[in-house]
């Protein structure tokens, strides 16, 4: 992508459809005047009176004890430097927003305009009652320690500066597991520092206090190595100066065990890393640009363990790991501050994590046969579920232990729950599905690239390395469109009705024919049909030209159908296609079938169904639990209605006992969890988490699905055509280029489990 058209896509994002990426939103019912009167005058006067009666009972009666303050002055912000408070606001909403999808934490952003250390710490004690944490971040240093000194003096809730704390906490979980895989011991190996701002004095004392020798360290700002017969050194750089007589980079690294980049880009060569130790750890932290680059680090040293700020390389050292799940956890227990104990804590509960079997969700997400704990895997990945659920209880439990929480767990198991169920109202799979489409991307047609918004996706794919878009219709349309959009790329495009086609249509009409002639088919209909996008689309998939189809945007869904039936068909041993959707809500990701395609399926068409559902959830790193739904509850009506899906259920039970399926069900029954185990505590579905429904009929189906979307503005991917022979995939008219984009995502990985299957 070029800066330009970066440029043009982000201001766009943050502009559209409303300015900015966070908002407040009510959590109880305003509908009618008693509510009003509940929330507002009179009744608020009630929670107020408690509040003033025990200060602590502002945690019961408001939000606070969920509301953490990301607070800067844009004094530092990463990669711009100085740019003041206004201009550092989209970064702190960015910041809110990742404490929202990753931990529940509701945000507020607050830019301060001063620099004066004092105006700042007085600014946020006058504020502090509102918030049950305090978040800095992008502050400058050496203020930044001073300001966080004393706001953990001074305050009792939890504050941490995460430019500092975030970066140690997760290089420190990282350099633990690294130094156990080189056999070597943290109290005995060499480290060189690159750089002296916050993050690496933070970093630094994090490692001193799980026991690197100060005599063992050597750290360096823009001036080389900091040395303890320097003049004018900070309190800070003083701690780490060295008594070792050297002054430059090259010269520290020699027989260094670990680097820790905290700096510039490009700062260490080949040559300094052939002069490391054997095994070397090197952590190039600098972003966007490491110290040294991740290709040039591995192939000039076979032993290294490299680590960067990067998702595009193995072992990213991510913030997101850390400040999100520390916060929830010192939040839960209403800790007073962040103490050594509860980063120490988490540090530990990261390394751990690592070092357990990964999920086959994560190893689907990042295109991964199978992750495990090694030179190419010592830290968690984002998008790890389990995250929620590991570092939280043990950050909560430190600050129980040391004395800093004012109230208790008692129930970790239920904590362990609370905290799973906290973490279903983001758009994880999404983000699942456009990182394992990227690792082998593959090649889609586009069968209506004459339109924008399909133009549009299919640049967005191009660039974000989901597809490799071929663009088939009018193309002087495309052209043109192609030029408004600053579309440069050269990418293949395809007008099945002009000449330069007339090999291919020939090909394909030829091909058609034979398979279709003892159906209808002549060969002069079909050389008509193959000037049509949908057909010869999908004879190009079907000839191996491309990988996958996307197609639907313009027509109505059954005109798309008839081709795509005609030329792929099914696939072997399935009686019926289907297609399912995928809806994330807040409960996690819901995948609904059959949503386009079988009006009225018999019981062992929906046993058919319910199967390939469940594949398709496998397939995206879901264990499917299923609900076959009625409007009945187990037997309770005789009507052929729900007969049949007690019928498809029984086929199921005796066909699939490994699956997790039960009905006929109501959907309330279904999805509430608690009113389920104590009514039909019999059933399959009794205390599981339901994932997938699947309905009686495509009437339900897609009235649901449909209504779903639209009143709770869920993201939906789909439908997805379950049963073809081949990868092709069919939009719901006028969908968005977001869901194009997700559906091409799809696509893709469809075309990679089948030519892994092939």
């Amino acid at each position: 992508m070029s800066k330009e058209k970066l440029r043009r896509d982000a201001l766009l994002y943050h502009a559209e459809p409303q300015p900015g990426k966070i908002k407040i939103v009510p959590t109880k019912p305003y509908a009618t005047q008693r509510d009003l009167g509940l929330a507002y005058s009179p009744g608020v006067a009630e929670p107020c009176l408690e509040i003033a009666k025990d200060v602590n009972n502002v945690y019961k009666y408001t939000a606070k004890g969920n509301l953490v303050a990301v607070i800067s002055n844009g004094t530092a912000v990463l990669g711009l430097g100085d740019i003041g408070p206004e201009a550092s606001k989209p970064v702190m909403e960015g910041k809110s927003l990742l404490f929202k999808i990753f931990a529940d934490i509701d945000s507020i952003d607050i830019e301060l305009d001063t620099k004066d250390v004092d105006k700042f710490v007085e600014t946020v004690k006058i504020m502090a009652p509102t918030f049950g944490g305090i978040n800095l971040e992008d502050i400058k240093a050496p203020e930044a320690f001073e300001i966080e000194r004393r706001l953990k003096e001074e305050l009792d809730i939890p504050v941490m500066h995460d430019d500092q704390h975030g970066t140690a906490i997760i290089s420190a979980a990282a350099l633990l597991n690294a130094l156990e895989i080189t056999n070597k011991k943290i109290d005995e190996v060499r480290i060189v520092i690159s750089g002296a701002g916050a993050a690496a004095v933070s970093c630094t004392k994090l490692y001193k206090a799980f026991g690197a020798r100060a005599e063992n360290i050597v750290m360096l700002d823009s001036k080389g190595v900091i040395r303890s017969d320097r003049e004018n050194l900070s309190v800070e750089k003083l701690e780490f100066a060295s008594d070792r007589k050297i002054d430059t980079l090259e010269e520290a690294m020699v027989d260094a065990d670990v680097f820790i980049g905290l700096s510039i880009a490009d700062v260490v060569n080949a040559e300094m890393l052939l002069t490391m130790a054997k095994d070397p750890i090197v952590f190039a932290m600098a972003n966007p640009d490491p110290e040294i680059g991740y290709e040039l680090a591995v192939q000039t040293r076979k032993d290294i363990i490299m680590a960067t700020g990067r998702s595009d390389h193995p072992n990213q050292v991510n913030n997101v790991l850390g400040f999100p799940y520390i916060f929830r956890g010192a939040l839960d227990v209403r800790a007073t501050k962040i103490n050594e104990a509860m980063k120490m804590a988490a540090v530990k509960a990261l390394a751990e994590l690592a070092k357990e079997s990964v999920p086959e969700q994560v190893n689907i997400a990042y295109g991964e046969t199978r992750l495990t704990f090694g030179r190419d895997y010592i830290i968690p990945k984002p998008f790890d579920p389990r995250l929620i659920y590991s570092v939280p209880p043990a950050v909560a439990k430190a600050a129980m232990d040391s004395g800093v929480a004012r109230i208790a767990i008692e129930n970790w198991d239920n904590y362990k729950e609370e905290l799973l169920l906290r973490s279903g109202n983001d758009n994880k799979v999404v983000r699942m599905l456009h990182n394992r489409a990227k690792t082998n991307p593959k090649k889609i047609v586009f069968a209506e690239a004459d339109q924008l918004d399909v133009l549009k996706a299919a640049q967005i794919v191009l660039e974000e390395g989901i597809a490799i878009p071929i663009l088939l219709g009018h193309k002087e349309t495309i052209l043109e469109l192609k030029n408004e959009l600053d579309f440069h790329a050269d990418v293949v495009i395809i007008d099945s009705k002009d000449a330069e086609s007339k090999e291919k249509r020939t090909q394909y009409a030829e091909k058609y024919w034979n398979n279709r002639k003892r159906s209808g088919a002549t060969l002069y209909s079909s050389q008509s049909k193959m000037r049509e996008r949908n057909y010869f689309g999908a004879m190009m998939v079907l000839e191996g030209d491309a990988d996958g189809m996307i197609s639907g945007y313009t027509r109505a869904y059954p005109t798309v159908i008839k081709p795509i039936f005609e030329v792929i068909g099914r696939a072997a041993n399935v009686k019926k296609v289907a297609t399912v959707n995928i809806l994330t809500t807040e409960r996690g990701p819901m995948f609904l079938a059959d949503t386009a395609i079988n009006i009225e399926p018999t019981a062992e068409e929906l046993a058919d169904i319910a199967q390939m559902t469940a594949n398709v959830a496998n397939t995206f790193g879901f264990d499917p639990v299923i609900a076959m739904l009625s409007y009945s509850n187990f037997g309770s009506s005789s009507h052929p209605n729900a007969a049949k899906v007690r019928k498809a259920v029984k086929i199921l039970h005796e066909n699939n006992p490994e699956l997790v399926v039960d009905g006929d069900i109501q959907t309330d029954f279904a999805l509430n969890t608690e009113l389920l185990q104590k009514t039909f505590p019999f059933s399959k579905l009794a205390g599981k988490k339901v994932n997938t429904l699947v309905f009686p009929n495509l009437e339900s189906a897609n009235i649901t699905y449909k209504l779903l979307k639209e009143l709770n503005k869920s993201e939906s991917i789909g439908p997805i055509m379950m049963g073809l022979s081949e990868a092709v995939h069919i939009l719901q008219l006028g969908a968005s280029v977001n869901e194009i984009v997700n559906m091409t995502a799809v696509a893709v990985i469809d075309a990679q489990e089948r030519i892994k299957a092939r």
